[in-house]
């Protein structure tokens, strides 16, 4: 884990030389403790967090800022001057009309864009309005873009490879899911140079190998995937209607669309799962904020020890006694000034009030989204498996299967990001020939049934929503 940086308010940066040291020594930890030899490695996949971005000099490999989180507010003013403009107001009435006439999803998600402080192409812009070396390079065709899986891929290289898959490449918000590229429209629109953007590769590719100085070996390369589709492919959700719930940091629903794309009003985002060869799987993507984070927060003033303990806390207590916890959520609100809060404190309130209050923001979140995907993914769902930290949290995973009435399979191992990085450089390199071997290495640790019938949520839902829609306007 990269410490962050917060140079300025609301700045949230990474240090690429302490990213890649960490890198380097957790790829040579991991060898070790399994006991064998770099020489024995078959191939390294690397899947990582996806809107993090840095640029950097392409003939000189020197970068021109820190990396840029996906969690970084500096282009605030910005996302609000474009949501408040005139001409957001026309793209949407243009391609209302084209949606409208064509029926093509594809004029769909243009037509309610609204920018976020979490994309990728707002933080971007910022950086050619604001470091001039940058602007510069580009003129030049000397400035590389790259999200954190490209610009190791260059270093393990040194140089000599330059590209991203098509995974990370639309979860940026600059790649085109429906025509597979980069999008130069919006790129015209926000003043970004199209030289800057790598080549996009399958996901499971020989991408080249590391310099054989790094690791002492001509490690191959074989596959680059995004974190949260990697987690869906290393959940084996390879069929239309499978679902993987990641609880980590933040929540993430991705559904499994094979060949079609969705593009939804209500939150819902298409993206590429991956490319192998002739094979491109789509996923719809509805994400949650403030999970993961928000019960550290609550370790970090002390209202428990250990995560291990708030199940337990949860259940010591028959409700929250009113309490809400009301998450500082971008999505859907895009306010990225919004806080998080708790509603209806009272004298009586205790610590277990209070984690349960958060762990049941989780479980409703889960619920609002399970709805919005039902109604808006117009494919049955066939199996919904979870991961991710919180995943191991029984109250939350009871809590959202009695909430949405279907089962919920646990794996035994919870970090499936990097089970479905090594899943697709292992197909890559012939570790593995198909899915099918790989879907027979699933342990399933436990599968959570519903219990209680969502209706007697209901009271404790109705107020949380209540304290949901007053929160805005704080």
């Amino acid at each position: 884990q990269v410490e962050s940086l917060y140079p300025r308010p609301g700045w949230v940066e990474l240090d690429p030389e302490v990213l890649w040291s960490q890198f380097h020594a957790v790829i040579k930890e991991a060898v070790q403790a399994a006991g064998l030899h770099m020489r024995q490695i078959a191939a390294l996949g690397i899947s990582t967090q996806r809107g993090t971005f840095i640029t950097w000099h392409r003939r000189t490999g020197k970068p021109f800022h820190n990396f840029i989180s996906w969690q970084d507010l500096r282009s605030a003013e910005l996302v609000n001057s474009w949501n408040k403009s005139l001409l957001l107001k026309v793209i949407h009435i243009i391609f209302t009309v084209l949606h409208f006439f064509t029926g093509n999803d594809r004029y769909l998600a243009p037509s309610f864009l609204t920018f976020s402080t979490q994309q990728t192409s707002m933080k971007l812009s910022w950086v050619f309005k604001n470091i001039h070396e940058a602007e510069e390079a580009a003129k030049e065709n000397n400035c590389c873009f790259g999200t954190i899986d490209t610009w190791l891929l260059y270093r393990l290289t040194k140089g000599s490879v330059y590209a991203t898959d098509y995974s990370n490449a639309s979860s940026t918000g600059i790649f085109e899911p429906f025509t597979k590229c980069w999008n130069p429209t919006l790129c015209s629109l926000l003043s970004i140079p199209m030289s800057i953007y790598p080549p996009v590769k399958d996901t499971s590719f020989n991408f080249g190998a590391a310099d054989p100085e790094i690791f002492g070996e001509p490690i191959p390369i074989m596959a680059m995937v995004a974190d949260q589709q990697s987690a869906t492919f290393g959940e084996c959700c390879f069929h239309p209607g499978d679902v993987k719930v990641t609880m980590g940091t933040g929540g993430f629903w991705n559904v499994n669309t094979g060949e079609h794309l969705f593009a939804s009003r209500k939150s819902l985002y298409p993206l590429i799962g991956w490319k192998i060869g002739e094979e491109v799987v789509y996923l719809t993507e509805g994400s949650l904020s403030d999970i993961g984070t928000a019960l550290k927060w609550a370790q970090d003033i002390n209202l428990f020890t250990n995560v291990d303990e708030t199940a337990k806390m949860a259940r010591s207590v028959v409700d929250c006694q009113g309490v809400c916890f009301v998450p500082g959520f971008q999505v859907p609100v895009n306010d990225p000034y919004l806080c998080s809060s708790f509603v209806g404190l009272k004298h009586s309130t205790t610590r277990n009030h209070l984690v349960r209050a958060i762990l049941e923001s989780v479980a409703f979140r889960n619920k609002l989204l399970y709805d919005t995907i039902v109604k808006k993914v117009h494919i049955p769902l066939r199996t919904i498996r979870a991961d991710g930290g919180v995943s191991n949290n029984s109250f939350v995973m009871q809590m959202t299967s009695d909430l949405i009435n279907k089962k919920i399979e646990k794996p035994a191992n919870a970090d499936m990001s990097s089970l479905g990085a090594a899943f697709l450089a292992g197909l890559a390199s012939g570790f593995w020939t198909d899915k099918e071997q790989l879907k027979k290495l699933r342990r399933i640790e436990r599968v959570f049934e519903p219990q209680k019938d969502s209706e007697e949520y209901k009271p404790a839902m109705d107020t949380w929503l209540q304290a949901m829609k007053h929160s805005p306007y704080w």
